[in-house]
């Protein structure tokens, strides 16, 4: 299978009402060009799941501002105003989970667990619908997983097979997020040919990629 592709050919891999993970915090290690395709193609009624929102105008802000998506879930959406907007007037629906149990639950999706046993959120609006479990006379929260159709990510650097190296801050969820995804599409800043990444720098393993698109085309 040759991973690396024209982003154009992925158009049928998209539907209305999907699930999707995009990686990034605040925009950064967020694949813009994959978030471009999916304005081009006017994909509705998704279901975000990411960090955050970013900006109106930048990676998951677009989308939102574009009133393509029905529901977030992310850890918070106070730098885009246009998430509040839209969630305050009902017209989108906005879950927020803490940033670490948010992490947890998309490893929770990619790992097989059932969900994840935490104390954040006791006691808050956090807790609201969710089940309690007594251990060790300790209350917690079951937080349930997180899973996707399709995870789009962003790589510094991928070699042919897949295998990905993030840059500093970019690695954000995004090793996660391909984890936890049926289908997981990488947009490369550096694509360099297969073995040319050090086995102990590889951060995401090329048997979890299915696509490739570079990020200069």
């Amino acid at each position: 299978m040759n991973k690396v592709v024209k982003v154009d050919s992925l158009k049928s891999l998209f539907k209305d009402g999907m699930t999707i993970m995009i990686g990034g915090f605040l925009g950064c290690g967020t694949p813009e060009k994959l978030v471009d395709l999916l304005i081009d193609m006017n994909i509705k009624e998704l279901t975000i799941i990411g960090n955050d929102t970013s900006f109106v105008d930048k990676g998951i802000g677009r989308l939102i501002a574009n009133n393509q998506v029905k529901k977030v879930i992310a850890s918070h959406i106070g730098t885009n105003s246009e998430t509040g907007r839209l969630m305050n007037e009902g017209k989108m629906e906005v879950e927020l989970s803490p940033q670490g149990t948010l992490i947890e639950r998309i490893r929770a999706g990619g790992f097989g667990l059932g969900g994840v046993l935490t104390e954040t959120g006791i006691g808050t609006l956090v807790e609201e619908n969710k089940q309690k479990i007594n251990v060790n006379k300790k209350e917690y929260l079951l937080e349930l997983p997180l899973k996707a159709d399709i995870g789009l990510i962003k790589g510094s650097v991928v070699d042919k097979f897949g295998n990905v190296y993030y840059k500093g801050t970019t690695k954000n969820f995004n090793p996660m997020i391909a984890m936890a995804s049926d289908k997981v599409i990488v947009e490369a800043e550096s694509v360099v040919n297969t073995g040319d990444i050090k086995q102990e720098s590889v951060m995401t393993p090329g048997v979890l990629i299915d696509y490739i698109v570079k990020g200069d085309e």
